[in-house]
């Protein structure tokens, strides 16, 4: 028991404290030092056997929400058996802890609600943030990962029910990429919702008021930013499921200030960019030959074409003409410089073209090369767009991204079939493989788990002082390397999740590297990058 002194619990407090708790693995000689004798059972047991124990609970549960609340009691019981089994077999557990499982979790948060976990910071305690701040635990928070639950997922406006999303993505930064738990601080910005069925439900938690916007509700931000800022300097600040209105002026106003970064616009960027990296090995063209199309013209799309143009112009290319390659459609149609509803993150994109109002006539009028969907509405991706990208493309590539899987613009199987095993097909959730003509298709899962959780892990290790464009283009680059010649062959264009924090860690190695060169690093460069993320990289187990 490492660090666990005569101030630290003993006895039936120990047992409760997630973060010292053995369970059934404090040895005889532990339970006799600290007061454990007689309040568990006499078998002592190892850690693989808990987790062999936990796994088989879990496989034996039929509702995957079910599943999500026994790893949620799990986490709040003994953190570090939590994370054994997570990181045990990643690909199944995954689904569970995020989307797209958390997704329904989030809905009926306040039917499900359990014990408190994280920070709810509401706009009524507007003046005293910093103060209410300090009664987190932990004073040395190096991540916070924050939503004030207007957009959650594709599901809209859940408040302060989102605070499923910040428990989610923090439990991968460290199950994925091994960022120690206890540097980790899961936030809430509770601004009131405008979602009729939660303020009618009389077991919502949240504030009871329509959402509040405009300078009142920047101001909150502010003050919220400059209280992190106080008592955690050295903090990266994750802004996840803002709707695009707060999304994108919230990144522009602090993203030159302090260490944070938005995953929904440049992780999202990110994972996508290192999906096309990726299928460029299998279409055999270059970056900058590629057009894109792209349904959904929110800060998730515009995020991503900027990224792409950014990633071109390392390839030579003028920045303009970069971002000309880039077209959107929305719920108005293709973006066109005629509109008049663009907003100004839309505007270096807009088409100038005669407006259309059906996407498939997009994809007929622009010839893309990749359609990407960003939109959150399913089924978009129909048939009749499908095939028309298969008649311009020999290998048409199609990546439906919108979560959870219910808003998938198209599914694996559909993308395959319609386009006669020609397509190459990533997707935001996850998909079974699929049998076409013989040949067996494994779809892959453009997760920004592939993204956030490293760029944390480099963070942390360098004590970054910003987050950069550049550092997502690099991260792409690092997981694209990562996919082998076989995976490409079944159509998986991203590294198998069952070598996840092999993944993460390698692409946290490259970030690390660039945070170095361009001297945001915090710390001294070290001769070997590799061995400093992985000194820092936790692991569950039990010391003595």
């Amino acid at each position: 028991m490492t660090g666990l002194t005569t101030q630290q619990p003993t006895g039936y407090d120990l047992l409760h404290n997630p973060r010292l708790n053995k369970g059934t693995a404090f040895t005889e000689a532990e339970r006799r030092q600290f007061g454990l004798e007689g309040l568990l059972p006499a078998a002592v047991t190892t850690i693989d056997l808990q987790v062999a124990r936990r796994r088989v609970e879990i496989a034996n549960l039929g509702d995957d929400l079910q599943k999500y609340l026994v790893l949620s009691d799990l986490q709040a019981r003994n953190e570090r058996l939590f994370y054994a089994v997570l990181m045990s077999d990643p690909a199944t557990y995954m689904p569970l802890v995020y989307t797209p499982t958390v997704g329904e979790a989030c809905q009926k948060f306040g039917h499900i609600f359990r014990s408190a976990r994280g920070m709810y910071l509401p706009i009524s305690a507007k003046g005293r943030l910093q103060e209410i701040l300090r009664n987190w635990p932990e004073k040395d928070v190096r991540f916070i990962v924050v939503t004030d639950g207007e957009r959650i997922l594709g599901l809209g406006d859940l408040g302060a029910g989102g605070m499923g999303i910040p428990l989610g993505k923090l439990a991968l930064y460290t199950a994925c990429a091994g960022v120690p738990p206890k540097h980790c601080l899961p936030i809430v910005l509770d601004v009131g919702t405008n979602n009729h069925e939660l303020l009618e439900d009389p077991l919502y938690l949240g504030l009871r008021q329509a959402r509040v916007r405009g300078n009142e509700y920047m101001s909150f931000v502010d003050e919220f930013v400059s209280a992190v800022q106080a008592l955690y300097p050295q903090c990266c600040i994750q802004w996840e499921d803002f709707a695009n209105i707060n999304a994108v002026p919230i990144l522009a106003r602090y993203r030159d200030r302090t260490c944070t970064f938005n995953d929904d616009i440049q992780g999202t960027a990110g994972v996508a960019l290192a999906g096309i990296y990726a299928a460029l090995r299998i279409t055999g063209q270059k970056l900058t030959d590629q057009r894109f199309l792209f349904l959904g013209g929110g800060s998730a799309g515009t995020g991503i074409a900027e990224l792409i143009g950014q990633a071109m112009t390392m390839e030579g290319m003028d920045i303009r003409e970069a971002r000309s390659r880039n077209a959107l459609f929305d719920v108005n149609g293709l973006l066109v410089t005629s509109r008049t509803d663009l907003a100004d993150f839309q505007k270096p994109f807009a088409e100038d073209r005669a407006p259309i109002s059906s996407f498939v006539d997009a994809v007929r009028a622009i010839k893309p090369t990749a359609i990407i969907g960003v939109s959150t509405v399913p089924k978009l991706f129909n048939r009749e767009v499908i095939a028309a990208m298969a008649e311009i493309n020999e290998r048409p590539i199609i990546f439906p991204y919108s979560n959870p899987t219910s808003r998938s613009e198209c599914t694996a199987e559909e993308a395959y079939r319609w386009s006669d095993g020609r397509a190459v097909f990533a997707s935001g959730s996850p998909f079974p493989p699929v049998e076409i003509n013989g040949r067996r298709f494994v779809p892959g899962q453009g997760n920004n788990v592939y993204i956030f959780p490293a760029m944390g892990m480099a963070v942390f290790a360098t004590e970054a002082e910003r987050v950069t464009e550049e550092m997502f283009i690099v991260a792409a680059q690092a997981v694209a390397e990562q996919v082998s010649e076989e995976n490409l062959s079944t159509g998986l264009i991203y590294p198998p999740q069952s070598h996840i924090l092999e993944a993460s860690l390698h692409v946290a190695e490259r970030i690390a590297a660039y945070i170095f060169d361009r001297g945001l690093a915090r710390v001294p460069r070290p001769d070997d990058v590799g061995a400093l993320v992985r000194a820092r990289t936790y692991r569950p187990v039990y010391t003595d």
